[in-house]
């Protein structure tokens, strides 16, 4: 026996064995905590997986298979003009309004297709960060001066995030760069507006689906969201139009599978999911049934599930385990040590706030209202914002998937860029309020 090939082995059933025989299941707090990892997964099943991550990747499959590599690479690669790559990347990032798990699909669509890390990490914060609706209901909640904090926070932190990679990594990325020039352009010519009208409708049914409540008193945005599933429907309508205009497909089984879905979801939006994962089985079928293109974008829409979804549930699960369940308890760590530790304006409360909320799983919209407690607890304004700026946009599960898309010394890095700018900004913010 080779001792020194064999001793991780041993090491790792040591360690198992060890956790196994020490495992304090009569502790209260320890059943707690394992009840509120069980309840965020089931959470996280009901309220995301169908209606936030499944239409995530499709439109991740859209970008690996329609979206032109050479017009990824003119946007977005490391050798694009820096106001050109980052500008598009926060906007089309802003636009999307997900949460830190369901931008992974997209982030890793782009970053498949050539873009650079620097702009491909500008969107990756700007996705879950810049959240027009979020940061309105934070101005109306907890109050002007947080709301504005934000949006300033956000927009810089997600342009200046993807330069500091960017120059972090820049002879690895100029690399990568002529790598892509050398290859050259592998796809064939595709007619925009096809490949815009797929993309959009995709885009529509993830946006228009996920849609929060904005309140009573929303005024207009209010009545426009009592539409909401109609919106949806009348997506899933010009994605038929698109997959039988773009992708050929067969018209009457496009028809069925379009008034499945428009009425599903116009009929049956008390319980969206159900008419949803009916809907993703149809079309998914149609795709595998149908050679060429329709099949190799189910398949790109597969690989990326296959690669995201289980590294989500493990973080979830550890999530969960950690820092408890929305409706629950506080899992293993006590709510009560994270307050104690966001008081005042301290060094301390600010890089707690920001440590905190880089490993905690926020939905959207979920981060206004558990912030309204903690600053109901006595938590300062510095460390308030600094928890807003690091913890939509980063989670636990959101890291482990970041990992296998670019790697470990990366995702710390980029973590790591997170947090100590939440930092900052919550001690000036704080110094200044």
């Amino acid at each position: 026996m080779d001792l020194k090939r064999e001793y991780r082995p041993l090491l790792w059933m040591t360690g198992l064995f060890l956790a196994a025989y020490f495992l304090p299941v009569d502790d209260a707090a320890f059943l707690g905590a394992i009840r509120d990892a069980l309840a965020l997964t089931r959470w996280y099943a009901r309220e995301h997986v169908i209606l936030c991550l499944l239409p995530a990747f499709f439109i991740a499959g859209t970008i690996a298979v329609f979206i032109s590599k050479e017009a990824v690479i003119r946007y977005l690669g490391p050798a694009a003009p820096k106001w050109v790559a980052y500008l598009t990347a926060s906007v089309s990032g802003s636009v999307l309004a997900v949460c830190s798990c369901t931008v992974l699909p997209l982030f890793a669509g782009i970053r498949q297709r050539g873009a650079g890390l620097g702009p491909a990490a500008t969107f990756l914060y700007a996705g879950p960060a810049i959240n027009v609706l979020a940061i309105i209901l934070t101005a109306q909640v907890l109050g002007l001066e947080l709301g504005l904090a934000r949006v300033v926070g956000a927009i810089a932190f997600s342009i200046l995030i993807g330069l500091i990679m960017h120059a972090l990594y820049r002879s690895e990325e100029m690399e990568r760069a002529a790598q892509q020039l050398q290859h050259g352009e592998e796809d064939g010519p595709k007619p925009l507006w096809k490949t815009s009208l797929h993309f959009l409708a995709l885009v529509a049914i993830l946006v228009f689906a996920n849609w929060g409540d904005p309140g009573p008193d929303a005024g207009l945005l209010g009545s426009i969201y009592e539409l909401k599933w109609m919106l949806t429907g009348l997506s899933a309508v010009i994605l038929a139009v698109s997959l039988v205009v773009s992708l050929g497909l067969e018209p009457r089984w496009v028809a069925l599978w379009a008034g499945i879905s428009a009425g599903g979801t116009f009929f049956f939006h008390a319980h969206p999911q159900i008419p949803f994962a009916i809907s993703v089985i149809a079309l998914s079928v149609i795709l595998y049934i149908s050679p060429g293109e329709p099949r190799e974008w189910l398949s790109e829409t597969w690989g990326f599930t296959r690669l995201i979804l289980p590294l989500l549930a493990a973080g979830v699960l550890v999530a969960g385990f950690l820092l408890g369940s929305p409706g629950g308890g506080g899992g293993i760590v006590p709510d009560a040590w994270i307050a104690g530790l966001v008081g005042g304006e301290s060094l301390r409360a600010n890089l707690v706030a920001s440590v905190a909320g880089a490993f905690m799983y926020f939905a959207t919209l979920t981060e206004i209202p558990i912030l309204q407690g903690l600053l109901a607890g006595g938590m300062g304004d510095g460390p308030a914002l600094a928890l807003l700026l690091a913890g939509p946009a980063v989670s636990l599960p959101n890291m482990l998937v970041i990992r296998g898309v670019i790697g470990t010394r990366k995702t710390v890095v980029f973590l790591a860029l997170v947090v100590i700018m939440a930092t900052a900004s919550g001690l000036i913010y704080g110094t200044i309020t």
